[in-house]
């Protein structure tokens, strides 16, 4: 942990961190630690002028420090160091590393969205609530004109003038508290929103629909052939600097400029010069301009320095000495706070913990997907204002204390001007859970652990966070438990066992699942345990602990991978040895006999490697502990999730592809066209897609050299039609191909390697293919042999992304990395195929004849529904289905839905089809070759599956 002192000028220097504990055991309990009468000290900072007046001073801490730091070499001591020169009080040091001037927030991104889709939705009502806008109108102008004429006249004259002094006056009295950056920004934001609002005023008046128009203008009172202007000129660029400069944190300011503006509306209103929908538009476009321009530039980093934190100190009646920042990682790039060690003149050190915006909204987006995913007890809130974030980190530090735990005792409270506050705790030595050898973890420590979490879980308080590092070890072997602003008091049953399954979790990745069960049941007793296990899945625990699981599984995977090849030369080099030592003089042939027993018995060396060589991920230790001290236990995980992102991302897209198929089947009249079709051509793809069903099997055999039976391979793509159904084309299919190889006796490694090769074979077939047919139909209308413009910018295409992935180093490796991975087991696999030649002509015959039956396929479709005008070439469609089909492997929607439909039917337009039979065509073949094979495919599913083969 890297520390940095913050002190006063003059003073004796940084402590040392090693004899902080020392020095925090001698001090006497409640010396200056209290404050003034040893309770804990809570303290408001000033607002308007004193707020300005913090924020003016860290920015210009910030460059005494970049100066100081720029002019005095590293190790040179500055003025007063190291003598005896009284030190100034206000003076420190050293002091932060340099911080940006601005830094982009994400709560202004957020209200820039939340911005263009009111916009958005404003726009909506208006063109298709036509009545409803009207009728709306009609109100407010009936109930406005019944106001005095004096008074409106008066409003507005007040208004008028009003709108345009209360801005200049905020700016010059900003100005002469040397604070302009905030008025630069609001400046730059009525700019762009005077911009925004021409732009508007220009497609209103000639691109939108009438019904916009009717609900944004009106004809004007003066001129009743001219319309009223539909977002206000100079309201918008007001709102907009109002709310870039910060209004909204001085009272007094924000109201009065409210009133103004309210008043500025209202006689607008009544006089006829505009309409409701208008005025909310243009309070939308400068509150929308006004975060876009924050979050583009930035907004002035006022983030409180050490120079702030130790005034802030002294205001809540402390007299720190030194203050050592505590740098790690998570304070930096996480929502926990910056730590500081901050010694006294008199009394006991403090820890000290500062909580900015920046640092609060971290991880922002994360816990919004989390709230989004997942079910409301298991999340927290995203959007936490500083006062609430420092209220309820108070609560849980008296909480827990109350509780009977150890825990950080929380002596004061105080912010730190607009944007930060700081909690001072009583300073807790010791070392973090994580960082203790693992000779150190004993099970004395272990049920330590468990005492202080059974006192939260005693006075229903959840932690929520239990990982290693909120687990704190002082020297005396006692355990402390930190980290508890995102906890929650009042929790449910299923947060506090959340926290068990957490805990249990944690310990076991340092000290094993049987010593962490162990420890659990002999503090809060078996039954506790037990409940714990239904919450005992990746997607209830931390993000730090999902993390360390997936790394122990790769590591895991791949020790097992090692073990298999180890085990795979020695038997190859045992069965050289045993050939040589047997062979005469002129060797023979081995017969088939002596080469299958050769291979049984190798298979059988390596799945007994495999067998000593696996191993269960912890989660799975941990419930077979539990389930053997409690059999009866409960083990279904509970669902946490509220919608699975695999599902939410298939209805999006699901979605997308319904609305594009519907907007081009409202334009087909199908009575007709069905009464017109051809049936021959109906029937002849019929056959070609039972067809593919053979030939996939084919191509997946020809790459398996273990014998499996045919019929019941056919059997097995068959029912990929159904599971094609429920999960994305290019996983469905993989799946279960590979059960259906380890269900047949084939080894699951070699299963894997024998779909993965097919997979490689035919995804090399189709790039070629695909080439070749686009070089075709572009030679197709040309004597010469020059390919089409297309394949040359496709080629260019691959060939910029291969030299952009290349010249990358993360992109290198990341690729690297992957396709190492994939030829370390599907290599091998293909040269064993190469040695029999029958089965790589069945492969790759089985993968150009699923190919050719596709084609042929959506070939009769086209001309089921066409005459003999509208007829494509063979190497049209082909491009055309090859092109759609590489796309709906891609798309995350089951079978590929919508984005196979979506662009079989545009390439089909493209290569000359009129829309009215290339709609028809893809949805005859997407019929036969997607929909009508799901009730067939789920008899095979569960034929197959009753007899053992799924």
């Amino acid at each position: 942990m890297k520390q940095q002192g913050v002190h006063p000028e003059g003073a004796a220097g940084t402590p040392d961190a090693s004899a902080r504990p020392d020095a925090a055991a001698s001090a006497p309990e409640g010396s200056g630690a209290t404050g003034r009468d040893g309770g804990a000290v809570t303290g408001e900072g000033t607002r308007d002028d004193a707020t300005s007046a913090r924020e003016h001073d860290a920015a210009r801490a910030r460059d005494d420090d970049a100066e100081g730091a720029k002019a005095t070499p590293p190790g040179t001591p500055r003025p007063g160091e190291g003598s005896g020169d009284e030190a100034h009080p206000e003076e420190v040091e050293g002091d932060e590393p340099l911080l940006p001037a601005r830094v982009h927030r994400p709560s202004d991104l957020m209200r820039l969205l939340v911005g263009v889709l009111a916009v958005v939705v404003l726009l909506a009502v208006a063109a298709f609530a036509h009545g409803t806008t009207s009728g709306l109108e009609q109100d407010i102008n009936k109930g406005t004109g019944q106001a005095p004429d004096l008074l409106i006249k008066i409003a507005g004259l007040a208004s008028s003038i009003a709108i345009l002094l209360v801005p200049v006056a905020f700016a010059i009295e900003r100005l002469i508290k040397r604070d302009g950056l905030r008025i630069a920004d609001g400046v730059l934001a009525a700019v762009l929103a005077h911009g925004v609002t021409l732009a508007t005023d220009l497609w209103v008046a000639r691109a939108a629909p009438g019904s916009i128009q009717e609900a944004l203008t009106q004809p004007s009172p003066g001129d009743i052939h001219a319309l009223t202007d539909p977002v206000h000129g100079y309201l918008a660029p007001v709102i907009a600097y109002m709310t870039a400069v910060g209004m909204s944190r001085r009272p007094r300011w924000r109201s009065v400029l409210w009133i103004v503006l309210l008043l500025d509306a209202f006689s607008m209103l009544v006089t006829g010069y505009t309409t409701p929908f208008s005025i909310i538009l243009t309070v939308l476009i400068g509150w929308t301009v006004a975060y876009g321009t924050l979050y583009a530039v930035g907004s002035p980093n006022v983030r409180p320095t050490g120079r702030t934190l130790m005034a802030g100190l002294r205001h809540v009646g402390f007299h720190p000495v030194a203050a050592a920042r505590e740098e790690t990682a998570e304070s930096e790039n996480g929502d926990r706070g910056r730590r500081y060690f901050v010694t006294l003149e008199d009394g006991r050190p403090l820890d000290v913990t500062v909580v900015d915006r920046e640092q609060q909204a971290q991880g922002f987006f994360y816990r919004a997907w989390r709230n989004l995913t997942l079910r409301g007890f298991a999340t927290r809130s995203s959007l936490q204002s500083l006062r609430q974030a420092l209220e309820q980190e108070a609560l849980l530090a008296y909480a827990a204390i109350a509780a009977g735990a150890n825990a950080p005792k929380l002596i004061a409270t105080s912010e730190l001007g607009p944007d930060a506050v700081m909690l001072v705790y009583e300073h807790t030595g010791g070392r973090t859970l994580d960082s203790l050898a693992d000779e150190e973890i004993t099970d004395e420590l272990l049920r330590n652990t468990w005492r202080q979490a059974q006192a939260l879980q005693s006075r229903r308080i959840a932690h929520r966070r239990l990982a290693g590092d909120a687990i704190l070890v002082d020297r005396s072997g006692n355990v402390i438990l930190t980290e508890l602003r995102g906890g929650e008091i009042a929790a449910g049953d299923l947060l506090l066992r959340m926290d068990v399954a957490q805990l249990i979790t944690t310990l076991g990745l340092r000290a094993g699942a049987e010593r962490a069960v162990a420890s659990a049941v002999g503090v809060l007793g078996p039954d506790a345990v037990a409940d714990c296990l239904p919450m005992l899945q990746p997607i209830a625990l931390t993000r730090a602990t999902r993390a360390t699981l997936r790394r122990l599984g790769r590591e895991r995977a791949e020790r097992e991978r090692e073990a298999v090849l180890e085990a795979s030369r020695q038997a190859k080099l045992a069965r050289a040895e045993e050939a040589s030592a047997t062979a005469g003089p002129a060797p023979g042939k081995p017969d088939k006999k002596t080469v299958r027993a050769e291979q049984r018995a190798e298979k059988r060396a390596i799945d007994e490697a495999l067998d000593e060589a696996r191993e269960e991920d912890l989660l799975t230790q941990i419930r077979h502990e539990v389930l053997r001290i409690r059999p009866q236990a409960p083990v279904e995980p509970a669902r946490l999730e509220r919608v699975r992102p695999r599902t939410l991302i298939s209805f999006i897209a699901g979605a997308i592809g319904a609305y594009f198929l519907l907007t081009q089947l409202t334009h087909i009249e199908f009575g007709p066209l069905v009464a017109n079709a051809q049936w021959g051509w109906v029937l002849a793809a019929v056959l070609f897609s039972a067809l593919s069903y053979v030939a996939a099997a084919m191509a997946l055999l020809g790459f398996v050299p273990e014998r499996v039976p045919f019929p019941r391979t056919v059997g097995a793509q068959v029912a990929g039609s159904f599971v094609k159904i429920v999960a994305p084309a290019a996983v469905g299919g993989v799946a279960l191909n590979t059960r259906f190889l380890q269900r047949a006796g084939v080894r699951p490694g070699l299963a894997v390697a024998s779909v993965g090769a097919s997979q490689l074979f035919g995804l090399g077939c189709h790039i070629l293919m695909l080439l070749s047919f686009g070089y075709l139909t572009g030679t197709e209308k040309t004597p010469s042999l020059s390919p089409s413009r297309t394949v040359i910018a496709g080629l260019l295409t691959v060939a910029v992304l291969v030299l952009v992935v290349t010249s990358v180093p993360f992109l290198r490796k990341f690729v690297v990395t992957r396709v190492r991975s994939l030829f370390a087991g599907v290599v091998p696999r293909m040269l064993d195929v190469l040695q029999r030649p029958q089965k790589l002509v069945t492969g790759i015959g089985g993968m150009l004849l699923l190919t050719a039956c596709f084609v042929m396929c959506l070939d009769a479709s086209i001309r089921a529904f066409g005459d003999g005008s509208t007829s494509l070439s063979i190497a049209s469609v082909a491009v055309v289905f090859l092109a759609g089909n590489a796309l709906g492997s891609a798309a995350p929607t089951p079978g590929g839905v919508g984005a196979v439909e979506a662009s079989l039917t545009l390439g089909l337009i493209a290569v000359g089809l009129p829309k009215e039979v290339a709609a028809p065509a893809v949805l005859l073949f997407r019929l036969l070759t997607l929909w009508l094979p799901v009730l067939p495919g789920w008899l095979a599913f569960n034929q197959l599956t009753r007899k053992g083969a799924l």
